[in-house]
């Protein structure tokens, strides 16, 4: 994430993808720009998982601070 908020792409992203489904992971938040790393997996390693493709970090807080995500949240 550079300081003007903007997503910037990752490597790695068959493992990471890999991992969050062991973790029982359904969503995850990718830079656009790794779209096309997506796009390369077969499909079955994809099955189950709801991809976000985003550009600068507010879409990534839409994403992630859901209305259910606030409900579970614990107050400290």
């Amino acid at each position: 994430i550079t300081l003007r908020g903007r997503v910037l792409p990752v490597g790695g992203i068959k493992e990471k993808i890999l991992a969050a489904k062991r973790a029982n992971i359904k969503e995850i938040i990718l830079c656009e720009e790794n779209r096309r790393d997506v796009e390369e997996i077969k499909q079955e390693y994809l099955e189950g998982v709801t991809f976000h493709y985003v550009r600068f970090m507010d879409e990534v807080l839409k994403h992630a601070i859901t209305d259910q995500s606030a409900k579970n949240a614990r107050t400290l």
